[in-house]
């Protein structure tokens, strides 16, 4: 058996590392067998013992992108099989061919190994297909069949939803309940040989129509669907339902502990009768798999239906699945957050059966956290304005420019130094200056001194304007014996400090200002139009300047502009003639102030 991982920081208890370490402690799945592969009880019957402490694993259907709410269920579930010296497997749930595509299983693997987790452990690949069990599938039909557990019913869809009454009202059972297993038999062969229609029959369970519980009066569990799947081609018209496939599929993988999130409490009932019933027919070895549900990851202001994500990809309102704006793994993961920042904000939401919601500022904080001890700093102006030194000449005579300096990290300076030009024009931010200054105001403005960052201190002089009034340029002239690092530099005390880029070596660059898609936290909230709510400034591109340390970055290189906040270079648009850089989280939260 493999040995319980090292624990280096103490993971916060909840309900399923309490129930993982009561079967560890009770020995429940110790005498579980793994051949290697998936299989039924004579497959796994002459294997060793497992030596896998658990097995959990994340079985997205491939009919989208992956979102943030996924991200939890991934980091959950691989994260608990690591912690307990397990394994997780990463299996594609293709039960239904008419939504799901080799595109979406592919941006799946790759979101799910960006995320930092991997499902190859030994050298053995756990990345396993639900289609890949059909056939064991079809054969547990047959007995069921053959038991008087399950038939063929062919009533139309809304004569079943008729029969199958309400929370108050039993159902009423199928006039096709009563048939022999062998009338069902040959009746469901012929729907696996493509005799009859789509919607024309279903495979139902045979359990209670009395049930309190309306998900255990004779479920379906297999339908007609006449459709190429992108896995087995057309070598079925039959296909099972979700909740039948999804219990088979974790008995299987022996899968310890299939871990899920709310919706699917109600389905438990069945899961287990199914299970119990395929465990005693002999199909099925104990012990079998347990299903525990968790409260999915609601984040306000974003939506995570795959209908209305789709929407906004179709209408044009965002700039496809990995627009940074969108809440998609491949969208965050171009917005420049990271993968440590989104396990980090997972792992803070907890982990429990109580619903809520996870305010948005906890993934910039959390992207905050992870970067202020990483991200290179730089000085970049988002919406330039000139600032022109007027007694340049007299300070640094015929000099074109002064050398400066600084910290590329002031806590690493094992990253070395940054190195930019001081010249007679710069660079500074519009909003730096003010012609007539607010209460409050310490930066640019007739008469008062600042400090440029790294550089020296000016005092405002004035400034100059176009015809239409407007301001073009800030005039200021330098304080001598000011510059920083030196003995003067403390001389002349202010109030403000500013950022800028000389304008002798200062690097253009497109500026992506992101923000919220949505001005409401719940965008969709009871029903409501969810585009009602989009946030009109959720994107402002701009062209700014960027000091020349950042002129050879690479694309997807995060880094810390001061006083702006974190941005990373485009994975697709950056190029070194023309960067690119995505705003990922300003410093602080500022959001509807």
């Amino acid at each position: 058996m493999t040995s319980p991982p090292a624990a280096d920081t103490p993971k916060p208890s909840n309900f399923l590392r309490q129930i993982i370490e009561r079967d560890l402690d009770q020995g429940t799945y110790a005498q579980r067998r793994f051949a290697g592969t998936p299989g039924d009880a004579a497959h796994h019957a002459a294997a060793p013992l497992d030596a896998a402490r658990i097995r959990t694993r994340f079985p997205p259907e491939p009919n989208g992108y992956l979102h943030i709410g996924h991200a939890k269920s991934i980091t959950l579930n691989f994260g608990l099989a690591a912690e307990y010296g397990g394994i997780c497997h990463l299996r594609f749930d293709d039960t239904n061919p008419e939504k799901e595509e080799q595109e979406y299983v592919d941006s799946i693997v790759d979101a799910v190994k960006w995320l930092g987790f991997d499902w190859k452990v030994g050298g053995v690949d756990h990345l396993y297909y639900a289609s890949n069990y059909f056939d064991f599938m079809y054969r547990a039909a047959e007995a069921l069949i053959e038991a008087g557990l399950a038939y063929v019913d062919e009533q139309t869809p809304e004569q079943m939803r008729a029969n199958r009454g309400d929370f108050n009202t039993p159902g009423t059972d199928s006039p096709f309940r009563g048939r022999s297993p062998a009338e069902n038999l040959a009746r469901f062969r012929e729907m696996r040989d493509g005799k009859h229609a789509d919607g024309a029959m279903v495979l139902r369970a045979k359990i209670d129509m009395a049930s309190p519980n309306i998900n255990l009066r004779d479920p379906a569990i297999y339908r007609i669907k006449h459709a190429e799947h992108h896995n087995t081609g057309d070598r079925w018209c039959i296909y099972p339902m979700y909740t039948y496939a999804h219990p088979i599929e974790d008995a299987l993988e022996q899968i310890t502990h299939s871990i899920c999130t709310l919706e699917f409490e109600d389905q438990r009932p069945f899961y287990d009768w199914l299970l119990d019933t395929l465990c005693r027919l002999g199909l099925l070895a104990p012990p079998r798999p347990h299903q525990y549900e968790f409260a999915r990851l609601n984040v306000t202001y974003v939506i995570t239906s795959k209908r209305k994500l789709k929407a906004l990809v179709d209408e044009k309102i965002v700039d496809g699945w990995d627009d940074p704006r969108m809440p998609t793994i491949v969208g965050l993961r171009r917005r420049g957050y990271t993968p440590e920042a989104i396990r980090l904000m997972c792992e803070r939401a907890g982990t429990s059966k109580a619903g809520g919601w996870t305010d948005y500022a906890s993934l910039d904080l959390a992207l905050r956290d992870d970067l202020e001890g990483k991200a290179p700093r730089a000085m970049a102006v988002l919406e330039p304005l000139r600032l022109k030194l007027t007694n340049w000449a007299e300070v640094f005579g015929g000099a074109a420019s002064e050398p400066c300096h600084a910290p590329a990290h002031p806590q690493r300076p094992e990253l070395g130094e940054r190195r930019f030009a001081l010249g007679p024009e710069l660079w500074i931010d519009r909003e730096d200056f003010a012609e007539t200054p607010p209460k409050g105001f310490f930066r640019l403005f007739p008469g008062n001194k600042v400090r440029l960052k790294y550089a020296l201190v000016v005092e405002c002089t004035g400034c100059e304007k176009n015809a239409a009034g407007e301001v073009t340029a800030v005039l200021a002239s330098i304080v001598p014996d000011t510059r920083s690092g030196t003995p003067g530099a403390d001389r002349v005390k202010v109030k403000g400090t500013i950022t800028w880029v000389g304008a002798a070596d200062a690097v253009p660059a497109e500026l992506r200002l992101y923000d919220r898609l949505f001005t409401e936290e719940q965008p969709d909230a009871g029903g409501k139009d969810f585009k009602a709510s989009l946030n009109p400034n959720s994107k402002r591109v701009v062209r700014g300047f960027v000091e020349p340390s950042l002129a050879a970055l690479a694309p997807d290189s995060r880094v810390q502009f001061e006083r702006h906040g974190y941005f990373v270079t485009d994975r697709l648009d950056h190029g070194a003639a023309a960067p690119v850089f995505n705003r990922i989280a300003t410093l602080k939260d500022s959001w509807g102030k």
